[in-house]
Order: C-alpha cells, then structure tokens, then sequence
C-alpha cells in the first residue's frame, strides 16, 4: 500500500491528501490531520474551490508544471438565480445577499460532492468546472448529478423564503452544461488562480442564460457521454449568441 492510499480515508468527500495535487502531479500534500500542520505554515492551506484540493493546485501550473496553461478534457456547469434581478430593485440589501449566499453556499455543497470545482462565483452567478484538477472519469455523469442536487437543494432553501415583492414571477435556479475541450491555466499576471476558456465555457454559459427556473439544460456532447441519466429528457432547439449551428439541449426539469 503506498502513503497516498493509506493517507486517504475511505470517504473521497473527506480527504486527507489534496486529491488534485495526487490526480495531476502523484504528490501526496497533507490537507487534513497532523501532517499538515507544518505545509500550512508556509501557506498551504486547503482551496475554496473545493475542499479537497489544496491551494498549490491553484498555482500549480507556473510553479510546479512549469506551464501557463493545458488542454484537457471537461465538463463546465454553469448555474444562476431567476427573478434576481427583478427581486434586487425591490428588497433590501442584506437580505439579497443572504439570498446570495445561501445559494452560493448549496451549489458548492452539490458541485463538491461530486468532486467539482467552484471556479468562479459571480455574485447570483457561479461556474463549476468537473475533471480538474481532481479527474474523474465520469464527469459528465458528475456535472449533471451535481446539477440535479443544485436544483433540489436551492429549491428546498428558496422556497422557503417568503416574497412579496416577486409578483407571481419565480424565484429559481437555471443550469447550463457543456463537455468538451477547454484550456486551463492562469491567463491573468495580477491572479495566480487557474480558470477554464475556449468554446466549451462558452457553450456552457449559453445554455445556462437559457435555462428557465428549475430547468438544467444540457448540451449533445454531454448527454451522449451521460446517456443513462438523459435517456427520456425533452429537447429544444436553441439559437444561441456566438454559437454557428442551433443547440439541440436537453432538458432536465426540477421536478
């Protein structure tokens, strides 16, 4: 047995050693327990994107791949609140961003459990990225399993605040996902966190900006590689901005 595995417990939602370090580069760094205790004091601690990686994961491609940027294979999922912005001009402050954090904070619990990332969060908005660092096979399969537990955990939570300014409009979740190819690395000098580009992200968030409350829709690509949990889904065909041919999506409902 070798010191990752016997570092690693048999929960993969609670690992000891950064899974995306392991998975990218074999290098068992301590995220949980006593021997990470000494990689915290020079600043390794574990990453807000998920708690099973580790923050070298984030700068790994100057300082330890010695790359800016890689190809690889993924699947992007985008995820956004509808009604938000009606809401925004009618309530409080605070309360949009309890709102905010509230779904910001069930979609992490939905993405990580399905070993995703939270690459980006953007305010009532955020971008999740499957099969890096941490790799999975399945990722497609993952991404929509995640979009599933987001759609369920933020209606149980959403539905339970009260409205009176919405004025019968919804207040929901809409998800978009795309597999493909992406180019990840650091693309800005003033930030060292990695983050995903090319058509696949852009793919993504079309679908997402189409996606009605409740709603997941998702790319050919993705439901081809996640036949079993797309078999019986509707389709529509969707004439998206920036993209050359129509999108025939599948779609996935709350319910």
């Amino acid at each position: 047995m070798t010191e990752a595995s016997t570092m690693q417990p048999a929960n993969r939602g609670d690992a000891r050693i950064c899974r995306g370090c392991w998975d990218q580069m074999h290098m068992p760094i301590p995220i949980r327990g006593p021997l990470a205790l000494p990689f915290r004091a020079f600043g390794i601690t574990r990453s807000k994107m998920n708690p099973n990686i580790c923050t070298i994961c984030e700068r790994s491609f100057r300082y330890v791949k010695k790359q800016s940027h890689v190809a690889a294979s993924a699947t992007i999922l985008f995820a956004d609140i509808r009604g938000f912005t009606h809401l925004s001009e009618r309530i409080e402050r605070i309360r949009l961003s309890e709102i905010v954090s509230l779904f910001q904070d069930r979609c992490a619990q939905a993405i990580w459990a399905h070993d995703g990332i939270v690459n980006k969060q953007m305010g009532d908005g955020l971008m999740a990225i499957f099969n890096f660092p941490i790799i999975r096979k399945d990722h497609a399969e993952a991404a929509i399993r995640a979009g599933r537990d987001i759609q369920r955990l933020c209606a149980a939570a959403l539905g339970s605040l009260q409205f009176d300014d919405l004025k019968g409009e919804t207040l929901g979740v809409g998800v978009g996902i795309h597999s493909g190819e992406v180019e990840i690395g650091e693309f800005s000098s003033f930030r060292s966190d990695f983050t995903a580009i090319g058509g696949t992200v852009n793919l993504a968030s079309r679908l997402e900006s189409q996606a009605e409350a409740g709603e997941i829709l998702i790319s050919p690509e993705t439901a081809a590689e996640a036949a079993a949990l797309t078999m019986g889904a509707g389709t529509r065909l969707l004439v998206l901005k920036g993209i050359d041919q129509p999108v025939e999506a599948r779609v996935l409902a709350a319910h």
